[in-house]
């Protein structure tokens, strides 16, 4: 009885399996068919990949583009194609998938450098980096190739309608390596390590002096003149941080320390 249980049930098992197989080879076929008379068969697979593309169905849209790409290397949306597959890797948004978007945005701008969709390819090349960042205590490669793509954005398509989201990008790029380098400062300045601190914090502001969270490097940088009592170096700081900020929580303690160097400068006059 155990036996036939067993064996009636593997059977209905493998007619399961060869079903889904048998249903997912006929939805792949369906999906890829082009019906008789179609009059342009790349633009009836385009329009399809688009319509999947803004649905977010990205591997039934990658398919079909994919086709237009592979099968039509002649048709007029060929490159529009191209571009849909890299959207897709990108809109699924996983690891692997946002290398290989990077992988066709790079082909198409090698390929076609002077479509009129270059611009956008090259901004979605420095977005599937971004994606791709880390934490500021971790490595940040991909945050330098997200602001190398992105800063080439910039100097390539000036007119480009993508422009405010590519600098919006950047600076976020720019500000996640800028924080990374001024974590470093810190850790100098916990450790008592002044000399290093300082040399960190100023290089964080020579290299992006317009890092949204300067208000810290400004305040830090002040201090660690203040620890080593080169005082006079520390105040610029302190009254840069209270000029160019209206909310900081170092806002307190850069006024107090501007009020107790200037009352020692005047004391010794």
């Amino acid at each position: 009885m155990v036996g036939g249980y067993l064996v009636r049930h593997v059977a209905v098992l493998g007619l399961l399996v060869a079903a889904l197989i048998s249903a997912s080879g006929c939805l792949s076929d369906t999906r890829g068919t082009v019906p008789a008379g179609t009059l342009e068969p790349d633009k009836f697979l385009f329009d399809k990949g688009t319509t999947a593309l803004k649905a977010k169905k990205w591997l039934t849209a990658r398919e079909y583009f994919k086709q237009v790409v592979e099968t039509y290397t002649g048709s007029v949306y060929r490159p529009d194609a191209k571009i849909g597959i890299g959207d897709t890797y990108l809109g699924e948004g996983a690891s692997e998938g946002l290398v290989l978007a990077i992988n066709e945005f790079r082909e198409f701008l090698t390929y076609y450098p002077t479509n009129r969709q270059a611009d956008y390819a090259q901004y979605k090349l420095g977005l599937a980096h971004i994606r791709q960042m880390r934490a500021p205590q971790r490595d940040q490669t991909e945050t330098r190739d997200a602001i190398k793509e992105l800063e080439a954005f910039v100097a390539r398509y000036p007119n480009s309608t993508l422009m405010p989201e590519a600098k919006a990008k950047l600076r976020e790029a720019r500000d996640r390596l800028s924080e990374a380098d001024y974590l470093v400062g810190f850790f100098y300045f916990r450790q008592r390590w002044y000399p290093g601190s300082i040399d960190r914090f100023r290089s964080v502001l020579k290299q992006d002096p317009e890092y949204t969270g300067r208000d810290a490097v400004y305040f830090h940088l002040a201090e660690s003149y203040v620890k080593i009592k080169r005082e006079a170096e520390a105040l610029p700081y302190y009254e840069r941080l209270v000029t160019e900020f209206e909310r900081s929580e170092y806002l307190k303690d850069a006024r107090k320390r501007i009020a107790e160097i200037k009352a020692t400068q005047a004391a010794k006059q």
